[in-house]
């Protein structure tokens, strides 16, 4: 911190910005979901969540019309910018009100707090209470004209990522509709009929998924044979792992002695797996293998019997497009696991092979809209953390470069 004051920059803390009074400090207030459901309205209301932006809710009353910090109290101590409008914070929620103008840019501020909190650990049992940040965060500012130019570099940088994060949503809200709309009614507006999963289009096949494809699942070496694991080359799949995406690598490998001795077995490329059971909204979900692997004996592997009948990837969207159906067919004192018998009965209705490859086409052609878009935000949010870093520290001042919007 010697460098930022040797650069211009005044070296303080939380503390003596509060008692300057160059900043204000404090809580939120106890807003309920019942109260929100009493009064609702357009208001956000902003919480302990660390997700996201931290919206808890929409209530029709406000505490804030104007620019400030919050803070996650009870939520890892996640900062947010919020600019002015009109919005709440609950009670395990922080605000700091920059009150010297002339000073401190809020945005600013906002940053230079979120650039330190990345370098520190809080969870949900330490919680981040104004007491925390004024004992523990140091802060150092540059002259306000600087300030406002990292603000606009890294704010232009933000709305760049909102953007993408807005395509990545509409795109998923259009797979959605596109999903119920070809699943119920196909692709040749043909008439419908009734079927256990709801309506489907009249010319496709309705029969039980264990009719059409083989169900298989794995096993997991004994961890107490070092042989079966250390050295291990061999891709193992767990249901982790499954989450809608092509698998091309896993986090823990066997060895050929490892596969041998168990009732893992090996799975080429292109095999449909399903997670039988798994913390959370893990069960049910589907994915593709981009390798040769092996998986636990949570994983279920799907395979048609006659791909010229059906493929797998139709499959692999078929059963994410009924999801919600898949999950209740589950069964368990605690958690509803399912096993190979249940995915066997589960009805599935299918078009010829034409229209099935009509039907994936469209849906590979969002899935790799979404990627790109995920790919583009991932790239913008490690400019925006280099850019972080890189401001904060004085490595890289603003009149060393020219940024434009």
């Amino acid at each position: 911190m010697s460098d930022h004051a040797q650069n211009g920059w005044i070296k303080t803390s939380i503390r003596e910005l509060e008692h300057a009074g160059d900043i204000v400090l404090g809580r939120g207030k106890v807003i309920s979901q019942k109260d929100i459901e009493a009064d609702p309205g357009d208001y956000p209301v902003y919480s302990s969540s660390a997700r996201g932006n931290g919206e808890f809710g929409r209530y029709g009353k406000y505490m804030f019309d104007e620019e400030l910090v919050t803070w996650s109290v009870d939520g890892g101590g996640k900062f947010f910018y919020r600019p002015k409008s009109r919005y709440s914070i609950t009670n395990v929620s922080g605000f700091l009100r920059v009150t010297a103008k002339e000073k401190l840019d809020t945005y600013y501020t906002w940053a230079h707090l979120f650039s330190i909190w990345l370098t520190m650990t809080f969870n949900y049992t330490e919680k981040l209470h104004p007491s925390i940040l004024r004992e523990r965060f140091s802060f150092a500012y540059p002259p306000l004209p600087e300030q406002k130019k990292i603000a606009h570099i890294l704010s232009t940088v933000q709305r760049a990522i909102e953007a993408q994060e807005r395509i990545i949503q509409t795109t998923t809200e259009l797979k959605k509709a596109l999903m119920h709309k070809l699943f119920t009614e196909g692709l040749r507006n043909e008439p419908q009929k009734q079927t256990e999963i709801g309506l489907v289009p009249e010319s496709w096949g309705v029969c039980k998924v264990g009719e059409v494809a083989k169900i298989q699942s794995g096993g997991t070496p004994t961890r107490e044979a070092a042989e079966n694991w250390i050295g291990g080359t061999i891709p193992w799949v767990k249901t982790g792992e499954i989450n809608y995406c092509v698998i091309h690598n896993t986090e823990e490998k066997i060895t050929p002695t490892g596969l041998a001795n168990s009732a893992a077995r090996l799975f080429p490329k292109g095999t449909l797996l399903m997670a039988m059971y798994g913390q959370g909204i893990t069960r049910g979900r589907v994915g593709l293998l981009g390798i040769e692997a092996a998986t636990n004996q949570a994983c279920a592997s799907i395979t048609p019997t006659d791909k010229k009948r059906i493929s797998s990837v139709f499959l692999y969207y078929f059963f994410e497009y009924h999801y919600e159906d898949l999950r209740k067919l589950g069964h368990g004192a605690n958690q509803r696991n399912m096993n190979a018998a249940l995915i066997r009965s589960f009805p599935l209705a299918f078009p010829k092979q034409d229209e099935q490859t009509a039907v994936v086409t469209a849906f590979e052609s969002l899935d790799q809209k979404r990627a790109l878009h995920e790919r583009k935000k991932t790239q913008l949010q490690d400019l925006f953390r280099t850019l972080l870093h890189e401001l904060m520290t004085a490595k890289t001042r603003v009149h060393d470069f020219e940024f434009t919007a």
